[in-house]
């Protein structure tokens, strides 16, 4: 998340922050899609855009990722 919202590799969010959501962070839908392509990229998931909200939490997202995964292991 970090490279992909040009954040400050500096800044330490210190803790547990699955649970915390994405604008308490300071993630923004920008961050968020950019994770997203760079996802898709590098390991061939893609998430909807629709599923893509700044109010989640990175276990949401991560969820989803895993859903994605599994789903295409399936296949």
């Amino acid at each position: 998340m970090r490279s992909c919202a040009g954040e400050d590799e500096s800044l330490d969010h210190g803790g547990d922050i699955l649970d915390t959501s994405f604008v308490d962070l300071g993630y923004d839908s920008i961050a968020l899609l950019e994770a997203a392509a760079f996802i898709k990229r590098e390991y061939e998931v893609a998430l909807n855009d629709d599923d893509i909200d700044v109010q989640e939490t990175p276990q949401v997202f991560l969820d989803k990722v895993n859903g994605v995964l599994v789903r295409q292991a399936a296949l």
